[in-house]
């Protein structure tokens, strides 16, 4: 019976080690078989886990601004692709290009592309 409950234990502790593969769908959330492009200045970058969000100010043809958030990768992941929490700063004009989100009154946006025209500085590519 004792060696029973340290195996039963044991096996316990493996499981619990084991890391979680959970994570929300993006085709829940953005139109991923879509790409759309905003450009403005930026607001906010919020580099934490699990994702990062950059909020922009886009002004449309008609002269309108709205805010517009726009998902990224996790810190975790940024850091390891030259990204850090001091690479953007309110105020910088940023071109993105991204999935749009389902419902296009909250202006979302799934990253998938970051250029910054003022000094060449860009980011491209896909996350999970």
């Amino acid at each position: 019976m004792r060696i029973r409950s340290k195996v039963i234990f044991l096996l316990g502790m493996l499981i619990a080690g084991l890391p979680v593969g959970a994570h929300h769908s993006f085709p829940a959330t953005y139109h991923v078989d879509e790409q759309i492009t905003v450009e403005g200045r930026l607001i906010a970058f919020l580099y934490r886990n699990p994702h990062a969000f950059v909020h922009l100010n886009v002004t449309d043809d008609s002269g309108e601004t709205s805010r517009w958030a726009i998902e990224w990768a996790g810190a975790a992941a940024l850091v390891g692709q030259s990204v850090a929490r001091d690479t953007l700063k309110p105020g910088d004009h940023v071109i993105i290009s991204g999935n749009p989100g389902r419902n296009p009154a909250d202006n979302r946006l799934r990253m998938l592309k970051i250029e910054r025209p003022a000094d060449g500085w860009e980011w491209g590519g896909e996350f999970e």
